[in-house]
């Protein structure tokens, strides 16, 4: 009989593939990936960045403001997990950042700081088509076991053939088209955070909660939303109060 656990995971499974409508919204798709990750493998963050055409990395889903922090220092300094884990093509396994310091000096310094104390990575990898990374964080030295870690992937893959093939994706120039639209998106996201924070005098964090509720419960994509509040066609219904 299955456990509580393998229901969550299998009830995960199923939210993220439920995503795939038609008209599918990337940045959503990710931030749920980080969400499950969380909730489902003990870690305390975890984030998604994705490559530009010109294989630039980005982050485009992060499950707290702490770890985006990180992950955009990682990106600064080019070095870190989720860098080695793109480039690679193979998974980074669970490092101390006590004990590891030497092989990321400078991003082990910033993600001590923030309050991690280990880490791992998980290319978001297709075959021969690696379209980015996802970083899972944790306050606890102790690793990930074995068990996590294959949940970690099964994620990771899903979220990855979701994207790739969503729209007949496998071609190249289609591929360029999603990942662009992905990255897009986050930038129109993170503008919006910021205006509905001001607003309503809440975090960036809450912000970002509030306008997902709003998109979910009226069936919207998430990028839309974002784009309404910009323009300020968004009412303040949608982010007066949660969800």
């Amino acid at each position: 009989m299955p456990t509580t656990r393998d229901q969550s995971i299998i009830r995960s499974l199923v939210e993220m593939a439920d995503n795939l409508t038609e008209d599918f919204d990337v940045v959503e798709l990710l931030t749920v990936l980080t969400d499950r990750c969380v909730n489902l493998l003990g870690v305390s963050a975890a984030g998604v960045m994705v490559a530009s055409p010109t294989d630039e990395l980005r982050l485009v889903a992060s499950s707290s403001d702490a770890m985006a922090v990180v992950e955009l220092f990682e990106l600064q300094a080019q070095e870190g997990p989720c860098l080695e884990a793109f480039h690679s093509g193979e998974r980074v396994d669970p490092e101390n950042l006590h004990t590891g310091a030497d092989r990321w000096p400078e991003f082990a310094r910033v993600a001590l700081e923030a309050g991690f104390a280990s880490v791992c990575a998980l290319p978001l990898r297709l075959r021969d088509t690696t379209i980015g990374a996802l970083n899972l964080f944790s306050v606890d030295e102790a690793p990930m076991d074995e068990d996590d870690m294959v949940v970690a992937r099964g994620l990771a893959d899903l979220a990855t053939i979701s994207f790739l093939q969503h729209g007949a994706a496998t071609q190249a120039q289609r591929v360029n088209e999603q990942l662009t639209h992905a990255l897009e998106s986050r930038i129109v996201v993170e503008q919006a955070k910021g205006i509905i924070s001001e607003r309503a005098g809440i975090s960036v964090t809450e912000a970002f909660e509030r306008l997902r509720s709003h998109a979910r419960s009226n069936r919207l994509l998430l990028v839309d939303v974002a784009h309404d509040a910009i323009r300020g066609t968004l009412g303040s219904e949608a982010w007066s109060q949660k969800g």
